[in-house]
């Protein structure tokens, strides 16, 4: 061969080698990149061309996929799409996923590996691939109530089983439609996304886990009481109860609701403290147990940890540093300490489960599209943040709180409620939040519940937790126990 033809040789291997180099980089490394863009119009085909498994509450659907005939293939629907949008939440061509639709999306689309073989049957059997149906933990007429019974106020209500630790129910007002999300003609959608953008309220939060946290106001004294409890002092042990604390290092005074007097003696059992939630008297509490007693108490509840539901939680939060005085207006839930409604139910559930914390779950059972379960959630304990004893005291605290205390709106003939009231201030300007958790039976606890009425609901200054957000809570507790 001559010099000419071995040089157009080398050339043309050195071109193949090149191509299948740049195939090879294409097809495998470049791959997953590639697949996940957002541009890429064939990834979004094949997603939607396939039946998206239903989403599923007591047996029905409630996000389903449906064909139809465009190039897509497949049509998300929701039913019930403003009462169930905060679990559900959107599943869109031009903005992705959120609520289970994102967290389960593998299980929903049937790429989770723990499909793997149902994948492989629709492989050898030619059968159209389908994704798996995820069925929810909620307790349709739990979350109907708390629909119903937070009416047109801004807010969120949460509802757990203490044992398991399922979520029962999980309402956010104001709230939207994913259908209009949901849709495959892209300016439609587009036009959808900016007026839900922009109208008031921020309606695609789900505020009982996530967005904006909340000062929690005197639902908070739980967590004081019971790191008294814990560190040793008796409920009926008389506290300093006086008409105004000094706060130290500060000119402020705190003073009690509506300026009035907890004792006449200026003295009272934490027990009475709690029941008609006096200010000073816990103010006093946290600076005698210092910021570090109450930090690891509310660390102990889940304060500052990571938590999926499957959807993140937004973290709970006990300020780093206060000082005697932030910390006597920590102890009342004010100053920098935020929470979200789920936190507080959290609380509650695990005094009503002797002082054991079960992990929160919104998942039930996923099940391929032959029905067979693929998997299934098992109860798991999420830590013990105080004794069964000391729950069982703190329990009976919060009994005295409904029966003859501020809570007294969520009395239930013939159930024994225990519960905490929460009227939250939020800035000199705007009404408090209103808060109410609480659990029941007492002595046989199916459900702990959390409500908040963001800046007092209809009620707006004149609101107490009490008088707003307890009579809610009642009808979720009511709707959770009906024969």
């Amino acid at each position: 061969m001559n010099t000419p033809l071995r040089r157009l040789a080398s050339v043309v291997v050195l071109m193949f080698l090149a191509l299948m180099v740049g195939a090879t980089w294409v097809q495998f490394v470049q791959a997953p990149d590639l697949n996940s863009d957002g541009r890429n119009v064939r990834t979004l085909y094949r997603e939607f061309g396939n039946a998206r498994g239903p989403i599923v509450v007591a047996g029905e659907s409630i996000a389903q996929s449906v064909p139809v005939d465009d190039a897509f293939g497949y049509q998300r629907v929701y039913t019930q799409p403003e009462l169930y949008a905060p679990v559900t939440g959107y599943y869109s061509v031009v903005y992705r996923r959120s609520g289970i639709e994102e967290a389960m999306t593998t299980e929903l689309n049937g790429s989770a590996d723990s499909l793997f073989y149902s994948r492989l049957q629709d492989l050898i059997t030619g059968r159209q691939p389908q994704g798996a149906a995820v069925e929810l933990t909620i307790d349709p007429a739990a979350q109907q109530a708390a629909w119903d019974a937070l009416g047109d106020q801004r807010g969120a209500v949460v509802a757990l089983d203490p044992t398991t630790g399922a979520i029962l129910a999980m309402v956010s007002k104001p709230t939207f439609d994913p259908n209009l999300l949901a849709g495959h003609v892209t300016a439609d959608v587009t036009a959808n996304w900016a007026a839900l953008n922009a109208a008031e309220g921020d309606v695609m939060a789900n505020r009982a886990i996530a967005g904006n946290t909340y000062p929690p106001g005197s639902t908070f004294k739980l967590v004081t009481a019971a790191a008294a409890l814990e560190n040793g002092l008796d409920p009926a042990a008389q506290i300093p109860a006086p008409n105004e604390l000094p706060l130290p290092l500060s000119s402020s005074v705190l003073r009690n609701f509506g300026g009035s007097s907890c004792s006449p003696s200026g003295e009272q059992t934490l027990a009475d403290a709690l029941r008609i939630s006096c200010n000073t008297a816990f103010g006093q509490l946290g600076i005698d147990l210092g910021a570090d007693v109450l930090r690891d108490q509310a660390e102990a509840f889940g304060f500052g940890t990571p938590l999926q539901v499957p959807m993140n939680v937004t973290m709970s939060y006990f300020p780093d540093e206060p000082d005697a005085a932030q910390t006597a207006l920590s102890a009342i839930g004010q100053y920098e300490v935020r929470v979200t409604p789920l936190q507080m139910a959290m609380v509650s559930a695990a005094v009503a489960n002797g002082g054991v914390q079960m992990k929160p779950y919104l998942v039930q059972t996923v099940r391929s599209a032959d029905l067979s379960v693929v998997t299934q959630t098992s109860p798991e304990e999420l830590g013990r943040p105080l004794s069964s004893v000391n729950a069982t005291v703190l329990r009976d605290m919060m009994v005295q709180v409904v029966a003859d205390g501020t809570g007294r709106s969520a009395q239930i003939s013939g159930v024994q409620v225990a519960g905490k009231t929460g009227t939250a201030q939020t800035s000199a300007d705007a009404p408090p939040h209103a808060w109410f958790t609480a659990f029941a039976p007492a002595d046989d606890p199916r459900v702990a519940v959390a409500v908040i009425v963001e800046n007092g609901g209809a009620m707006g200054n004149e609101a107490t937790g009490g008088a707003v957000a307890a009579p809610i809570a009642r009808a979720v507790i009511e709707a959770v126990l009906a024969p």
